[in-house]
C-alpha cells in the first residue's frame, strides 16, 4: 500500500504538466471591404500576423472573410481592428483615411459612410 501511495505522489506532478491550458478555438466570418487579388493577399497576410489567428481566407466576390482563431489569445474586435489597419473596412472597424488613400488604385473600394 505504501508503494502505491508513493507512486501516486511521484506521478502527480507529471499529470499536471500534461494538462495544457484549453484553447478556446472559435470560427466566424464577416464582411471585409475590398476589390481584387491584391486586397485578398493584404487582408489574409494581416490576419495571419495577428497572434492567435489559425486560419484566414477572404473571398473576393462575396467579400466574406472567414477566420479560425484562439479566443484565449485574441479577441474578434482585435482581428477587425487589425484588418482595418491594413486599409480595409469591416462592420466593427473603419480603416484610417490615410491608410485607405495609400492603397493601390485597383484596391480602392466604395466606402460606406458611417454615422
Amino acid at each position: 500500500m505504501k508503494k502505491i501511495i508513493i507512486l501516486l505522489i511521484a506521478l502527480a506532478p507529471l499529470v499536471s504538466f500534461t494538462q495544457k491550458k484549453k484553447k478556446d478555438i472559435q470560427k466566424t466570418s464577416f464582411e471585409v471591404a475590398g476589390v481584387c487579388g491584391m486586397c485578398k493577399s493584404r487582408i489574409e497576410k494581416k490576419a495571419f500576423s495577428i497572434k492567435g489567428v489559425k486560419l484566414a481566407t477572404w473571398d473576393i466576390p462575396s467579400h466574406q472573410f472567414s477566420v479560425i482563431y484562439d479566443a484565449s489569445k485574441v479577441s474578434l474586435e482585435k482581428i477587425h481592428e487589425g484588418i482595418a489597419d491594413s486599409g480595409h473596412d469591416t462592420k466593427l472597424a473603419t480603416a484610417k483615411d490615410e491608410t485607405y488613400n495609400n492603397l493601390p488604385m485597383c484596391c480602392l473600394y466604395d466606402r460606406i459612410v458611417k454615422e
